[in-house]
């Protein structure tokens, strides 16, 4: 230990600019021990601020891995959200697809069956008409002297055809 502004003679400190003189004995065991005490506490501030840097780079070290775990994690969700749309857009397509494809079967059946209606209805008109020209040829043929009319009246439906003939004598 020792004092500041002081002169060692003789083994003794002489303080120079003051009315009093320090002397001053040393104990070499007690700074021993004193320079051990502050080894240790040297030693258990490095410890602590060891442990102290693993704690932190430990949490860095998780935060940064958390972080790319994150990163990951939103770059599959993007992924998975394209692949969904996609899928959706795909299907979307196939349903149309399917729509007009049934749309077009729809209308073909329609079509032919009005085909078939139409054919039907225009064959039993031919049978009738048909028929009504045998009748006036036997008529006209056989009836010549009476002066007798034939009216015809015709009903169409759906599935038949009605024709009425009524002979009218004047």
């Amino acid at each position: 230990m020792g004092v500041r502004f002081c002169v060692r003679e003789n083994g003794q400190i002489y303080q120079v600019d003051g009315h009093f003189m320090i002397i001053e004995v040393e104990d070499t065991e007690e700074i021993t021990q004193w320079r051990l005490m502050e080894k240790k506490k040297k030693m258990k501030d490095l410890k602590r601020k060891e442990i102290a840097a693993i704690w932190i780079q430990a949490w860095w070290r998780g935060t940064l891995v958390r972080r790319t775990l994150l990163h990951m994690a939103l770059r599959a969700w993007i992924i998975q959200c394209w692949w969904r749309l996609t899928l959706l857009k795909l299907l979307e397509r196939k349903r149309r697809e399917a729509l007009l494809v049934y749309a077009q079967r729809e209308r073909a059946v329609i079509k032919l069956q009005s085909l078939v209606r139409m054919w039907r209805v225009h064959w039993r008109y031919r049978q009738v008409l048909n028929a009504i020209y045998v009748i006036q040829c036997h008529w006209q043929c056989h009836n010549c002297q009476t002066c007798a009319l034939l009216r015809g009246h015709c009903v169409v439906t759906a599935t038949h055809l009605q024709f009425h003939i009524e002979i009218i004598n004047s």
